[in-house]
């Protein structure tokens, strides 16, 4: 696996804009862990050869993207299952996966969320009506997020 400048620029846009506090990434020989705060420094182990060493993100901590208040009583709020960009279409000009009004349950897609060019369906999770879409389309959500509130049914 390889990464062009692009793909690294990108997920270095991702974690600036995002607010963990740290991460841990482990796939087979590469590992990365980042931290924020008083933590040790970010810091990349991988298997590459030592004459290619790997870059050592500079990042800034993250401002929250917006303060969001509980849902009220009686509504449930989807959170984001994870960062990325999220889409309410499968590809433009198509119909959006859900509106306000709709009736959906745990299986209904409402939206995609890209991350590193891969698209993730997200599935309700809840059954009701849809009263309100709290994420733009094309923005960058953060985990937990809410996405949509829901009117759960029953």
């Amino acid at each position: 696996m390889s990464l062009t400048p692009k793909d690294v620029a990108e997920v270095l846009k991702l974690l600036e804009e995002s607010a963990f506090e740290e991460l841990v990434l482990e796939t087979d020989g590469l590992k990365i862990e980042l931290r924020r705060g008083n933590a040790v420094k970010p810091r990349v182990l991988s298997d590459t050869p030592k004459s290619a060493p790997a870059p050592k993100p500079a990042l800034a901590p993250a401002e929250p993207k917006v303060e969001v208040s509980p849902a009220p009583e009686g509504m449930t709020d989807v959170p984001s299952p994870l960062l990325g960009v999220f889409y309410h279409a499968p590809k433009p000009g198509a119909e959006p996966f859900i509106k306000v009004g709709q009736q959906i349950d745990e299986d209904t897609i409402i939206g995609i969320i890209e991350v590193m060019k891969l698209m993730n369906s997200v599935r309700a999770g809840v059954s009701g009506e849809v009263v309100e879409i709290m994420a733009q389309n094309a923005t960058l959500v953060e985990f937990g997020e809410p996405l949509i509130r829901v009117r759960p049914a029953g």
